[in-house]
């Protein structure tokens, strides 16, 4: 199985300067979610290609000191809106939605870094141990109807994992057990991603290289 491709952006097709606005774009429509509840359009300066369909996450980091602490992070694996529109909607739902936190506050997101992962359609594959790259793939894990997990590229890089314990975590956080990876009726797809974040909040938007 392969996600949809048609007339969708891959993230290797995006620019720097395309990164950038799509962050700032997120931060924006948060912003203008939590202090009016209204959902930010996508301006008429919006680069085309970020009209094309796309995937895309994004998550929010809370600094507690020197260090960060996730405080949301949501998306969407199907192409089935403008990227543009996909970031809006996946920055408030990872600020309002995320069903491990309470809703955002303002002030809360004055001291919270964005990133913006821009997802390529997945992939199913067959061997895990030799086809996930770590540092490359992100992996989703399908097993029936109900369970299904996703951990974006940078999560095994930022938690050290190897291949093995990113597939126990995945299969986790599809609400199974750790070696269900194994099991044949076990889908496991990959995906990749261009990934831009801030460096502070509100500060410089960086590529983030894994």
């Amino acid at each position: 199985m392969v996600s949809s491709v048609l007339s969708v952006i891959h993230p290797r097709e995006l620019e720097y300067e395309e990164g950038i606005y799509l962050v700032k774009i997120a931060r924006k429509a948060i912003e203008l979610y939590l202090a009016t509840r209204k959902i930010l359009e996508p301006p008429p300066s919006t680069p085309e290609k970020l009209l094309k369909n796309g995937m895309a996450f994004v998550t929010i980091e809370k600094l507690i000191g020197e260090r960060k602490e996730l405080r949301g992070c949501i998306g969407f694996l199907e192409p089935r809106s403008p990227l543009i529109e996909t970031v809006i909607k996946a920055a408030i739902s990872a600020a309002t939605e995320d069903p491990r936190f309470e809703p955002m506050t303002i002030g809360e997101l004055e001291n919270s870094i964005l990133e913006v992962s821009v997802l390529s359609p997945y992939t199913e594959i067959k061997d895990p141990l030799k086809e996930v790259e770590i540092g490359r793939h992100g992996i989703y894990i399908v097993y029936g109807v109900l369970n299904r997990g996703v951990l974006l590229p940078q999560v095994p890089i930022d938690y050290c994992w190897d291949t093995e314990t990113f597939l126990a975590e995945g299969c986790l956080k599809a609400g199974l057990a750790p070696d269900a990876w194994m099991d044949e009726r076990t889908k496991i797809y990959v995906f990749e991603a261009a990934i831009f974040m801030e460096t502070k909040p509100r500060g410089e938007i960086v590529i983030r290289d894994l």
